[in-house]
């Protein structure tokens, strides 16, 4: 198992090291700003992308996730985090477009930058790992399968930026705490 670990391991440590510090900067600074952040992800992304709204929520931040039934409306000053690693699908481009169109800012969180919904996007946090997209033939580059390398990189970089936003917020791990759920 060790050398299957070590492998993923690298794989991952290549994605994190190639993604753009100050990409990352700023999304934490529009997260910080924002007033209500809805998020939305498909799949394993939206597991991830829960896993931070979990996160946001212990930071004290007016968080949901989109399709929850508590689910605020989107406007002026709020953020739509939103994740399509192979760049394009069906829901979360026309979700980004709803979210833009309310006046909302949307952070876009994707491997592949050049597609049309990230023209949706006011801010866009490239992620350069192999998704479904690109898990096959010459185009795969990682051990992990299909999109995986994308899913675990993104929940480092969340816990990292959670850890930024952390020290940015002057939150203590205390407090933090002190939003954990006491209903488990």
């Amino acid at each position: 198992m060790k050398p299957l670990i070590d492998a993923a391991l690298g794989d991952l440590a290549t994605v994190l090291d190639a993604i753009d510090p100050s990409a990352i900067q700023s999304a934490c600074d529009r997260i910080a700003e924002a007033d209500k952040i809805v998020l939305y992800g498909c799949g394993r992304e939206g597991l991830q992308l829960r896993g931070l709204a979990m996160r946001l929520h212990h930071l004290g931040l007016a968080v949901s996730m989109q399709g929850d039934m508590a689910a605020p409306p989107v406007g002026a000053g709020d953020l739509l985090i939103a994740s399509a690693g192979p760049g394009e699908l069906a829901t979360v481009t026309a979700l980004m477009r709803v979210a833009r169109d309310a006046g909302a800012e949307v952070l876009f969180l994707t491997a592949t930058p050049g597609t049309p919904a990230a023209a949706l996007a006011s801010e866009i946090l490239t992620i350069p790992a192999q998704t479904m997209a690109t898990d096959t033939g010459m185009r795969a580059q990682s051990i992990l399968p299909m999109g995986s390398l994308y899913e675990g990189a993104i929940f480092v970089l969340f816990e990292a930026m959670v850890l930024r936003l952390r020290e940015q917020l002057g939150i203590s791990p205390e407090a933090m705490r002190a939003n954990h759920t006491n209903l488990e």
